[in-house]
């Protein structure tokens, strides 16, 4: 029975990556006002209490990625088909298709581990618990928020005057980083759902000649993990590692794509916001840091530093059938605050 709605729940999920073809040609702030106010109207009540909040509640800016048992807002296994398609296409229409396709298959990735930890699992591990939260009213003028969360995954929006002006943070994690092993479900061995996210920066990192890694790396040993998990603000320092005007045209071209796979995880509107933002401040900037190994399967962190960016992965902890530096966490924060808040 469990599979039979794992599978079920798969074919909707997936399903909604699909669904651009029916997004109707309104901006990125007008839509997901259009797709909050079409899944609110299916909600009781009921739902409607757990799943609205104040927007100046202090449960907006309460964000992580760590299994809990509970979490703020409406969960996706307490609704009914309808009412969990209906979320589904909310979140989609804050997303790019690729930032969509990551989100489900990190959901997916639950009944990867539920499967691979086994009965005594300290989790249960369910697709289905991810949570839904709008905060205020969904509105042309007056500031709303947006909300979905769960293991591994958190995505922030803030909206004013029917824009989209804040998206983080933004995390996604995968555990398997790679599946090794041969599993049940729709994704297979060999999925990796942060391909790029590793690779490229593996690319980058490699093709570094002497003096360039004395400045791009910036420890033997990676971080354990992100910094500031959890914080409402990423408060930084002085950018560290190599900055962009120091590599060469082609490590400029790879570092750049690097930075695209984070901005390119939202709606298009957005990302060109994001890169407008990077190419206003100066690509020439960026800076690159690296800590730990070069090499997959050994501890690694990596951190890109903008103006007015910050992106963080770190891939340190054995993945859940015990192979090593196969669990990789991952950000994209905005400096000048988060959750459309400055920091003061």
């Amino acid at each position: 029975m469990r599979f039979a709605r794992t599978a079920l729940f798969a074919c909707a999920l997936l399903g909604c990556v699909v669904l651009a073809g029916w997004k109707v040609a309104d901006p990125p702030g007008k839509q997901l006002q259009t797709f909050a106010d079409s899944f609110l109207s299916t909600l009781t009540d009921d739902q409607k209490s757990v799943a609205v909040l104040p927007y100046g509640s202090p449960k907006r800016v309460d964000w992580h990625f760590i299994p809990k048992k509970s979490r703020k807002g409406l969960v996706l296994s307490d609704m009914n088909a309808a009412q969990r398609t209906a979320a589904l296409r909310l979140v989609r229409a804050a997303l790019s298709e690729a930032g969509y396709d990551k989100a489900s298959k990190i959901m997916l990735l639950e009944a990867v581990l539920r499967e691979l930890e086994g009965e005594k699992r300290n989790w249960a591990r369910d697709p289905e618990k991810y949570f839904v939260t709008i905060f205020g009213a969904p509105s042309n003028t007056e500031a709303w928020a947006l909300s979905f969360e769960g293991h591994h995954l958190s995505l922030n929006f803030a909206c004013r005057g029917g824009k989209i002006v804040d998206s983080t943070p933004q995390f996604f994690a995968a555990n398997p980083g790679t599946i090794m092993n041969d599993v049940s479900g729709p994704l297979g061995k060999g999925t990796r759902v942060l391909r790029q996210e590793e690779d490229l920066a593996f690319e980058l990192v490699n093709s570094l000649d002497k003096a360039q890694s004395k400045q791009a790396i910036i420890s033997p040993k990676a971080l354990k993990e992100i910094r500031f998990a959890g914080d409402v603000h990423a408060v930084v320092g002085e950018p560290e590692g190599i900055p962009l005007a120091e590599l060469s045209d082609k490590q400029k071209t790879v570092l750049k794509e690097l930075v695209g796979t984070y901005v390119d995880a939202v709606t298009d509107d957005v990302a060109k916001q994001r890169r407008a933002l990077i190419e206003e401040d100066g690509w020439e900037n960026v800076h690159f840091a690296w800590a730990g190994a070069t090499e997959p399967g050994v501890g690694h962190y990596y951190r890109i530093r903008g103006q007015r960016f910050l992106i963080e992965l770190a891939n340190t902890q054995a993945d859940a059938a015990g192979n090593p530096a196969n669990h990789i966490h991952c950000v994209w924060r905005d400096l000048t605050g988060d959750f459309d808040l400055p920091i003061k």
